[in-house]
């Protein structure tokens, strides 16, 4: 837990903003005060209006800081805990792609702070409206333009690649962290063999989906209403983990989102808009996803599944190791998203189950809906 501004005392010359940011050590906060006090000259930055602006699931924390004419953000990475080399690399390769990203306008890599332009102070997610579902099919157009726009500046060799051995991995985050850890359960032989032959099925289904650039967290909270109102693009965020990979990963990820749920019709109809656009960009010429729409959102629930099994693994593990018990209470969405894609497909029947095991639930025999 961070200590309080009380933890620091005045006479350490601490600004009273900069004591109020929380502070994990007194050496971190002193090393802070002059780098943003440097920031007056260079960006006409005004050091005591900072405060916080957001944290994620990482050792990042976000502050927002008033300069002449607009305010600024500062990213607060920890450089033994946070590599920021490729958030700015990253952010480059998005802004040449088209898309709406944080200008980096200062960094000191050693110190690990940055000094960001200000995309907004409302996320996607914060303006959606859950009550209305088809309301928000104008903001979700503007999502899938920017993901088309990332994903048509796809190219081999330039970021990490989602291979076999980083899907296994995420995987595995399912026993080590949800089964094992919070969940409080040890897998028999034969459960062990079940599971890992789930996994591999998913990893080989997945790796055989056309190859893109992938953001690897594409939803709502990590897109931003632009402060100009006229600007068509959302803003983009949380970019630093982006890989190629399968193209199905960055549409399954927006509407199987990790702190909202949609009817499947609205999943339909998004991800529907999606396909439309992506064929004729000649980006789904593969084993028949051009024409055949069906086979298409198939391939999407099956890369959404792996999504959700890593996902329960991690936010199982930010809240027993890392103290961040908000994550785990989402959890139930993501068993409820794997229980319903498993009992879509014959082959998923075994994981189906286990999970089932799992959860102390019973399994409905048959299928009452979808493909097999």
């Amino acid at each position: 837990m961070s200590p309080s501004a009380s933890d620091f005392s005045a006479d350490q010359g601490l600004p009273a903003a900069i004591q109020q940011l929380g502070w994990a050590s007194p050496e971190r906060a002193q090393a802070f005060a002059p780098w943003l006090n440097a920031l007056q000259h260079s960006h006409d930055v005004k050091p005591n209006t900072v405060r916080p602006a957001s944290a994620d699931a990482s050792f990042r924390r976000y502050f927002r800081v008033d300069a002449d004419t607009s305010s600024l953000i500062i990213m607060d990475a920890p450089p033994d805990k946070e590599n920021s080399q490729p958030f700015v690399a990253i952010a480059a390769l998005m802004q040449a792609a088209g898309l709406l990203v944080p200008k980096v306008l200062a960094w000191d890599e050693a110190l690990g702070f940055m000094l960001l332009d200000d995309l907004g102070q409302h996320t996607m997610m914060q303006v959606l409206d859950v009550a209305q579902p088809e309301k928000n099919l104008g903001l979700f157009n503007r999502a899938i333009d920017a993901l088309l726009r990332w994903q048509q500046a796809s190219r081999p060799d330039v970021l990490p690649l989602y291979d076999a051995a980083l899907l296994q991995r995420e995987l595995q985050l399912f026993p080590d962290w949800y089964i094992a850890q919070h969940r409080g359960k040890t897998l028999d032989d034969k459960q062990a063999h079940q599971l890992q032959s789930s996994f591999e099925l998913l990893v080989s289904r997945n790796l055989a989906a056309p190859q893109v650039f992938v953001h690897r967290d594409f939803m709502p909270r990590n897109l931003m209403m632009p402060w100009d109102t006229l600007e068509p693009r959302l803003g983009v965020l949380d970019f630093q983990d982006a890989v190629y990979g399968p193209i199905t990963y960055d549409i399954a990820s927006l509407m199987r989102d990790a702190f909202i749920s949609w009817k499947e019709d609205m999943c339909l109809d998004v991800t529907v808009r999606y396909w439309e656009q992506a064929r004729a960009l000649g980006m789904l010429d593969h084993e028949g996803w051009h024409s055949d729409f069906g086979a298409f959102y198939s391939a999407v629930e099956w890369m959404g599944l792996q999504r959700h099994l890593k996902v329960a693994g991690i936010f199982a593990r930010l809240t027993l190791r890392d103290g961040k018990p908000k994550y785990l209470a989402d959890a139930p969405r993501f068993i409820s998203y794997i229980r319903a894609t498993c009992s879509r497909y014959r082959e998923l029947t075994p994981l189906l189950r286990l999970v089932d095991s799992i959860e102390d639930h019973a399994t409905v025999s048959g299928f009452a809906y979808g493909r097999m």
